[in-house]
């Protein structure tokens, strides 16, 4: 069970995923277990999207039932026909600004027909594969977008949890506001107030008891309660008209070319909206240990979303769009299959038909809150943070206050176009400054090396003396041939000068010109290496093997001259590493890279869970003890690091393992090591029984159970370690010290455990080196 290594392994797969049990059935090919799933997680994401639907429409000014149209058309149609079958389509939150702006100027049918032109418009650019393009706008543009339509909904939707009603615009609404919280509807606002409280608190209920309320959607349960506390009291509520067949769509008045604006806006938006959360709903569920290979058909999925807003507009529905919450919450259920989100549909069908007496107690000021709760989370800090580390906060700001004063349309368009303007300053601002230090000229270019830099920087070469030892420095990341000829030219000349040149990047390493066109990285899987696939007369039983085979051949290539004076020292003076690494076998999970170490640096210990067997628990496990104790007291290394990482297939089976274990001797050998595990789970039940918060993020909740359990096990095996009596002697001694470590793979994010609070930090780019 245990892989020792003392130096980082190949990208090679070295164990696989847990696959599903012999005669079980796998998710997806019609199997029971897939079914039921699909099944539970139809019923959760149904109770989120009746609330919601029904507050979008409240919002944007449409007939209620237009929610509900929507959601049964999103889920039906766009779950039928979409390219990601785990994302949810309803009532777009983000086009809800851009509807009531609509429906406000045009009136409901022409809204309805704009919505049918704008899935026209998808169709036809699903059918000339663009969809990829359309990822390619900045991401501060489209969190920005996202930020000013939230912050107009929140403002907006403040005045009906006040008891009022919404202004045309979001300027109007905060001219407004002081007057409205002057004199608020004292039970909307205590019914819209109930509903806030649930929505935010609902997550963050603790023990096992919360963890059994959370299986409520959060807006569902904030509904329910408000609707509770204004029972009896007299304050508006759903109020649904009898269904008929809807009136055909009517184009609006007016000139050709606001009605081109207004069907390009609602393409751009809903179209943004549905590819982002594919790609954000794709990346969720890769994460689980059952996840499927298939990625999302984003072509397929935008004429899917173009023919669910045709079929909506002409049933009198809302605009539609992928939405991440919907599908971040079907994932979450357990969905496999599209089936999921077909069924939510016909579940909203039933209930518009069934149950629209029960919707008729809901209050607005309940739905309002719920939509502005949703705004309010549309403006993400994590997201702001992430833009400015990228020195783009300039595009994101312009969005968002030209969506807030102009518009949807006019703010992507500003920040597109305050995106131009700073790519060509940093493109054009380029600084080169010559110093001189202990006899050696310094030259540092900070900026890109293009054209229009050549003259001030052959000036600034020309101050350096003939024969001077001149060290140049390129701090930017791009330059043109120009550029590169005048920096070769005059390289070439000082040189013959009787000086030296030395050319070092941001880093101070030297630069050196690539000997070859081999361009694979150490962090590149081998399995996607070009240079090292099989031969195309290599069968498919080899190509495995021919791909291995091939990467090694690589090495011996290219890596192998870089590092064979490195090994060689290490084969003469043996091994000295100063940290035991005990981490997972999962093979996405490369100590090298995450660790940023080489050759000799890191004595690692893999095994399925990352477990660390108590002292004297079992003798077959005598091979993680016997590496803890040959790092510990032969190596003599100076820390211990334990290392958790999320989707871990051994925590999903931990999880799974509801029964008892089975006897020892009928066990099969993945079950036995799975016992060491047992203690985790045990803690954390205790945990959750106590109501303690023993562990948690600094800066992000806890995304499940199995994140939780991972975190847990983190701690459970420093705990196991702290048991082995030569970690306790060297501890005591204070020359070993304990670590814990949680890499989330998706967002290759690392996390250090704080041991005295119980919280993980993540590790910021910028962070100081540190001993582990």
């Amino acid at each position: 069970m245990t892989q020792l290594q003392t130096s980082p392994q190949p990208l090679s797969e070295l164990l696989p995923e847990p696959s599903t049990p012999s005669g079980a059935a796998h998710p997806g090919k019609g199997a029971s277990p897939g079914w039921r799933g699909d099944l539970s997680a139809s019923v959760v994401v149904f109770l989120l999207a009746v609330p919601l639907s029904l507050g979008v429409s409240l919002a944007a000014g449409a007939p209620l039932q237009a929610g509900l149209v929507a959601a049964a058309v999103g889920g039906i149609v766009a779950g039928l026909l979409g390219g990601a079958p785990l994302q949810v389509t309803g009532a777009a939150t983000g086009l809800l600004v851009v509807t009531a702006d609509l429906v406000q100027r045009y009136g409901w049918r022409a809204t309805c027909a704009i919505t049918v032109l704008a899935g026209l418009a998808q169709l036809a650019l699903g059918a000339l594969r663009v969809a990829r393009a359309a990822l390619a706008v900045s991401p501060a543009i489209v969190h920005g977008m996202l930020a000013g339509i939230g912050v107009t909904i929140a403002v907006g939707q403040l005045h009906v949890v006040l008891g009022g009603s919404p202004d045309g615009s979001a300027v109007d609404n905060v001219a407004a506001l002081p007057a409205q919280l002057a004199q608020p509807h004292t039970t909307a606002l205590l019914t819209g107030a109930v509903a806030v409280a649930v929505l935010v608190g609902w997550p963050r209920l603790p023990g096992r008891a919360g963890r059994r309320a959370r299986l409520v959607p959060a807006p569902l349960a904030a509904v329910l309660a408000a609707t509770a506390v204004s029972a009896g009291a007299t304050v508006p509520r759903v109020a649904l008209p009898s269904w008929r067949l809807p009136e055909s769509p009517v184009l609006p008045g007016g000139s050709l070319a606001a009605l081109v604006t207004a069907v390009l806006t609602v393409t751009l938006v809903a179209s943004m909206e549905s590819l982002l959360s594919a790609v954000a709903v794709d990346r969720l569920a890769a994460g689980r240990p059952e996840a499927s290979p298939q990625r999302p058909r984003l072509n397929r999925e935008l004429a899917g979303q173009g023919l669910a807003n045709v079929v909506s507009g002409l049933l009198g529905g809302l605009p539609v769009s992928g939405g991440a919450i919907r599908g971040s919450a079907n994932v979450r259920a357990g969905a496999t299959t599209r089936r999921a989100t077909v069924l939510h549909g016909v579940w909203v069908v039933l209930c518009a038909g069934l149950l629209a007496g029960v919707l008729e107690l809901i209050p607005l000021a309940a739905l309002a809150a719920l939509v502005l709760v949703v705004g309010v989370r549309m403006v993400s800090f994590a997201h702001l943070r992430h833009v400015q580390r990228h020195r783009e906060f300039p595009v994101y700001a312009a969005t968002l206050g030209a969506v807030v004063l102009f518009g949807v349309l006019r703010g992507v368009l500003a920040g597109i176009a305050v995106g131009v303007f700073l790519a060509l300053r940093r493109l054009t601002h380029t600084r080169v400054q010559v110093t001189e230090e202990s006899g050696r000229h310094r030259v540092r270019v900070s900026g890109q090396l293009t054209f229009l830099a050549v003259p001030r920087m052959t000036w600034a070469l020309a101050q350096v003396p003939p024969a001077a030892d001149a060290v140049v420095e390129l701090c930017g990341s791009f330059m043109d041939h120009a550029a590169y000829e005048a920096l070769q030219s005059w390289t070439a000349a000082h040189r013959a000068d009787g000086g030296q040149v030395t050319l070092v990047g941001r880093s101070g390493r030297p630069i050196a010109e690539p000997t070859d066109a081999h361009s694979c990285r150490p962090w590149t899987p081998w399995r996607n290496h070009h240079c090292t696939r099989p031969a195309p007369d290599h069968t498919a039983a080899h190509e495995g093997a021919g791909q291995l085979l091939g990467g090694v051949s690589a090495f011996q290539r290219h890596t192998a001259p870089l590092v064979r004076e490195e090994l060689a020292r290490l084969a003469r003076e043996g091994q000295r590493p100063t940290q035991l690494f005990l981490t997972c076998a999962d093979s996405r999970l490369v100590t090298s890279m995450i660790t940023s170490s080489g050759p000799g640096d890191l004595f690692t210990v893999r095994n399925v869970g990352n477990l660390m067997p108590p002292p004297g628990s079992d003798t077959s496990c005598d091979s993680v003890s016997a590496a803890v104790e040959y790092a510990v007291e032969v190596l003599r290394v100076e820390s211990i690091t334990v290392c958790g990482h999320s989707g871990c297939g051994a925590m999903a089976a931990l999880l799974g393992s509801t029964a008892a274990p089975p006897p020892a001797n009928e066990a099969t050998p993945l079950a036995r090591w799975l016992r060491h595990g047992r203690p985790s789970l045990a803690r954390m039940a205790r945990i959750g029984r106590l109501g303690r918060g023993e562990v948690a993020f600094a800066e992000r909740p806890v995304a499940d159970d199995q994140e939780r359990l991972a975190l847990v096990n983190v701690r459970q095996q420093l705990d196991h370690l702290r048991a082995h009596p030569c970690v306790a002697r060297r501890m005591a001694e204070g020359s070993l010290s304990l670590h814990g470590m949680y890499f989330h793979v998706a967002e290759a994010q690392a996390y250090l455990l704080d041991e005295p609070t119980g919280r993980f930090r993540a590790v910021r780019a910028d962070a100081p080196a540190v001993g582990a």
